[in-house]
């Protein structure tokens, strides 16, 4: 009885995965509306929309749900989530995680400092180093739903930080991060993740 037991459980544990695991083909089709910022391979070439191809499938689907649900505030968004279900969420995550990031160039100078601070953190401030959870390539974890950040646009960057420091957007580790960050470590860390191979 024990081991029928847990043969069930790992039959439904199986079809779960199965069935929430995203489809990228399916993904391709529904992701043709976000071409219109992201671009269709989801590289966008203007700074203020985030790249999000090869981006990980899972953090995809987690900020679709949450600008549906209103916790991620963007008013664009929210429009274009809203007829979103879950299960087409998972398809657009999966086919933008499987497009290739196009990387940046970066001001040498400025990336310099920020390069500091991403793989050293600021010990002065209690500052972590960024690569602690997005790794020192910036591929992050899908795992631990750290995101990928190599070559996003360094405006689209800057304000995030600033928005995660100010509270405007919440994660209570990143708002943590960021409101030990000056201007100048964001800029410089922005500047630098856009070069990031």
């Amino acid at each position: 009885m024990k081991k029928l037991l847990i043969a069930a459980l790992a039959f439904v544990s199986a079809t779960s995965v199965a069935y929430a695991a995203g489809d990228a083909a399916a993904g391709k089709t529904k992701a043709a509306a976000c071409a219109a910022c992201h671009m269709a391979d989801g590289n966008s070439m203007i700074p203020n929309f985030p790249k999000i191809a090869g981006q990980h499938a899972t953090y995809i689907e987690n900020q679709l749900a949450a600008f549906k649900a209103g916790t991620r505030k963007d008013a664009t968004m929210l429009g274009m989530t809203a007829a979103l279900a879950p299960q087409d969420m998972a398809d657009v995550g999966a086919y933008f995680a499987s497009q290739s990031t196009s990387i940046g160039t970066a001001n040498a100078e400025k990336a310099a400092a920020g390069k500091k601070v991403f793989l050293g953190g600021n010990k002065g401030t209690g500052l972590s180093a960024c690569m602690a959870c997005h790794g020192p390539s910036g591929k992050g974890n899908a795992g631990a739903k750290f995101p990928s950040l190599r070559g996003q646009h360094t405006i689209y960057t800057i304000k995030q930080l600033k928005d995660f420091r100010s509270g405007t957007r919440s994660n209570v580790m990143m708002n943590d991060i960021a409101a030990k960050m000056s201007d100048a470590e964001i800029e410089s860390v922005a500047e630098f993740i856009q070069g990031l191979h």
